[in-house]
């Protein structure tokens, strides 16, 4: 399998509601609720892409360009951009869309880096 077939094979979206529970004093999904949601969506790219122990070692810039309110519906789509050694890269989207209406709009992107680890948590080669 190519590289590239493994990236779109690993490709991995989530939707979700967004209740009251995840806002802010604002009626918006909680920033850091979003970000949280971003790394289990990145995570989970980085292992079906890899097959192997996964760990965030850091997140690049997050851009919240729009504000996602409460009672919409979101997806989540996170895709592998870079693969190194040990690390790759995922990049990670998040579009807001209306429970009654069609349409989407881009919310938040993001970047998140993984190392694959062993069994003793030491950098192991990523096998493509």
């Amino acid at each position: 399998m190519s590289l590239e077939e493994k990236i779109n094979e690993s490709e991995t979206k989530i939707y979700k509601a967004v209740f009251p529970n995840t806002t802010n004093h604002y009626d918006t999904l909680f920033g850091g609720k979003a970000m949280q949601l971003m790394d289990e969506v990145a995570f989970i790219t980085a292992t079906r892409f890899s097959r192997q122990r996964m760990v965030t070692i850091s997140s690049d810039k997050i851009d919240f360009t729009k504000p996602i309110p409460a009672g919409t519906i979101i997806e989540l789509c996170g895709r592998v951009i870079h693969v190194g050694n040990t690390s790759l890269k995922v990049s990670v989207e998040i579009f807001i869309e209306q429970m009654y209406e069609k349409g989407r709009e881009k919310a938040i992107s993001g970047t998140f880096t993984f190392v694959a680890i062993d069994n003793d948590k030491n950098p192991v080669k990523i096998t493509v």
